[in-house]
């Protein structure tokens, strides 16, 4: 039996519970983040937005936006904060569904969708030219940096625990690493 591709309704008709996606024809509905993810998540767009969206502090020219819809070809994908540099994007979009890749990304893990963002989604930031990406681990206290080399991922580095990283693309400034998951022991 062949299954039918997941559509836009199918995104619609899921409950306001979950975060819905579709991944390569396929529904994937998962349970919205448990605090460790959100604080994870607020903490990393806090830390970039000052200087590197706003320059104050810092060599501005990204635009930030926190779970946005992308729209890239037929999938549907949430990552839990995505930045556009402003050279290539001079305005935050105001629609629902966003069908420019930013140039940066980053997927909070957690139990319910860790394999869902290494292994479906990974792909398809590849394939449409995300630039980079952090996978950041609130639980294991980890920092995975990839940097798109060709049509793969390269892993830059893997970070943990208290470390104060420079990280592509935000090499420009440290990140302590602490603060991502020190409020939520």
């Amino acid at each position: 039996m062949t299954r039918k591709p997941a559509t836009y309704a199918d995104l619609e008709a899921l409950p306001s519970n979950q975060v819905g996606e579709i991944v390569n024809g396929e529904l994937y509905a998962s349970p919205r983040p448990a605090s460790r993810h959100s604080f994870a998540a607020v903490q990393i767009i806090t830390e970039l937005n000052v200087p590197f969206g706003r320059g104050r502090g810092g060599p501005g020219g990204w635009h930030f936006l926190t779970e946005p819809e992308l729209h890239l070809g037929k999938d549907v994908l949430v990552p839990d904060i995505a930045g556009w540099r402003r050279e290539r994007v001079s305005w935050t979009p105001d629609v629902v569904g966003i069908q420019m890749a930013p140039d940066w990304l980053c997927e909070v893990l957690s139990p319910s969708t860790s394999r869902l963002d290494r292994f479906r989604k990974l792909p398809v930031y590849a394939r449409e030219g995300v630039r980079h990406v952090w996978l950041v681990d609130p639980r294991q206290y980890t920092l995975e940096v990839f940097r798109l080399e060709g049509s793969h991922y390269l892993l830059l580095g893997t970070h943990q625990d208290a470390e104060t990283v420079h990280a592509e693309p935000f090499e420009a400034l440290p990140l302590e690493l602490k603060v991502l998951w020190e409020d939520v022991e």
